[in-house]
This record gives C-alpha cells, structure tokens and sequence, in this order.
C-alpha cells in the first residue's frame, strides 16, 4: 500500500509491481483511493465484466411488456 505522495515520488516502482502482477493500492489521507494494475489485468476485467453482463438490446427484449397495468390517465386539456 503506497500513500499518494510515496507512490508519485517512485512511481516507476509502482508501476512495476503492478505490470509483475501485483496490484497497487494508493491512499489519500489515510483512505484507499485507487488500484494500479496492468494493462494485461485491466483487460482481463474488462473482458470478464462484458461476458457477465447482457447486452442492453437483450435486458430491452426480456423486459415483461405485457404483464404491466397501464394507466388509463386522459390527457389535461390544454386549450385556453
């Protein structure tokens, strides 16, 4: 765990352990702030979050049109 003025003044060090395949955590005033990884695990997240989540059309088509009551509301009259 680096504090975020440690981790600005060896960042190359940062930066190596993350790419070897540890991630880097950086606080800022004592509270976890951000995860350095490498570009290669980064990838992998990305990649694994896409697979498990459904396309946005598909979570669209599954949707229950159907089984909803709709609103018999009139429309206001907006005539003067």
């Amino acid at each position: 765990m680096w504090t975020l003025q440690d981790a600005k003044n060896k960042f190359s060090s940062v930066v190596d352990a993350a790419v070897s395949g540890q991630p880097q955590t950086i606080t800022r005033r004592g509270r976890r702030t951000a995860v350095l990884v490498s570009a290669e695990a980064y990838d992998d997240l990305v990649r694994a979050a896409r697979t498990l989540r459904p396309r946005f059309v598909d979570h669209l088509l599954a949707f229950p049109a159907d089984d909803l009551p709709r609103a018999q509301a009139r429309p206001r009259d907006v005539s003067l």
